[in-house]
């Protein structure tokens, strides 16, 4: 049986918390844009595209905007907030409710890295497309936040001499990487980039977290409040490491992109080992050596 991490009842609850504080999207803003970016250069249309679980309209504007995609359909837990300008399905990130080989493209920003069963996600979005389909996710990575991380830690453990989460723990490239592989996506491709923000406190980043949904989640979280003088230790342990000549402080969010395509005969397969038709110190310009043999000095 999978572990739960993450507390997904409280992550909506957040989340509607946010809207009522006034949303913040700069993240979901940027990650929008790039997918139109990343999307612009596959040529080819498709038909049906689901947007799952991105929390506001943006990838779907961006999908209507490109001229690819015919139908769009918003799939979140959430349907009252999916808007009206698109067909909309209540669906759970972790029980997609699509039959297989029914959809074109899927299409996920910010949303995955609060699945507890991630493997088992990305194989339903597998099954769901149709052969030759295309994935693409944005996740929050887990470098992001290391700077908030490192400050709670230090000052929990000096003002009540133990440390507990207050930051998530988010997949790595690599694991990510190895994920698409096992759930049988062809071409998987993954790269991830750092997004630095300043702030002008530890406490103005926290609020920001907050307008984002993304307090702490965790079911191993703290369930008692921090004490005040916690927070402020690390306030100005934040402010002493962290801040830049201006003193204003960074804060890094680690993006990363997954794709991947369900498997069809149309496309590129690696060459069988052996089947070259050059060699490769032919290629370049070298003397070959043989696996016995030690280059001479």
């Amino acid at each position: 049986m999978t572990p739960l991490l993450f507390d997904r009842p409280l992550l909506r609850a957040h989340k509607r918390r946010a809207r009522v504080l006034g949303p913040v999207t700069f993240l979901l803003d940027r990650a929008a844009a790039d997918l139109g970016e990343r999307l612009s250069v596959v040529l080819r249309r498709f038909d049906v595209a689901v947007d799952l679980g991105t929390p506001t309209a943006a990838v779907r504007d961006v999908l209507a905007a490109s001229g690819k995609v015919g139908t769009i359909v918003a799939a979140t837990a959430d349907i009252a907030n999916a808007g009206p300008a698109f067909p909309r399905v209540a669906a759970d990130e972790e029980a997609l409710p699509f039959a297989d080989a029914s959809l074109d493209l899927l299409v996920s920003v910010l949303a995955l890295q609060f699945v507890n069963d991630l493997p088992g996600t990305l194989i339903q979005i597998r099954r769901a497309l149709r052969p030759d389909g295309l994935f693409m996710a944005a996740l929050i990575g887990g470098e992001s936040l290391a700077e908030l991380r490192s400050a709670f830690a230090e000052a929990e453990s000096e003002v009540e001499g133990g440390i507990s989460p207050h930051v998530l723990p988010f997949a790595d490239v690599r694991e990510l990487g190895a994920l698409l592989q096992r759930a049988g996506f062809a071409l998987p491709v993954v790269d991830s980039e750092r997004v630095v923000v300043r702030y002008d406190s530890a406490f103005a980043l926290m609020q920001d977290l907050r307008r984002m949904g993304a307090g702490n989640i965790l079911f191993e979280r703290r369930r008692t409040p921090l004490k005040r003088q916690t927070v402020e230790r690390m306030a100005a342990i934040y402010a002493e490491r962290f801040a830049d000549a201006d003193g204003r402080l960074r804060a890094g969010f680690e993006m990363i992109w997954l794709s991947g395509w369900a498997p069809h005969g149309s496309q590129q397969k690696p060459l069988k080992p052996g089947s070259a038709a050059q060699r490769l110190a032919d290629a370049l310009g070298t003397k070959e050596i043989s696996a016995g043999e030690k280059p001479g000095r």
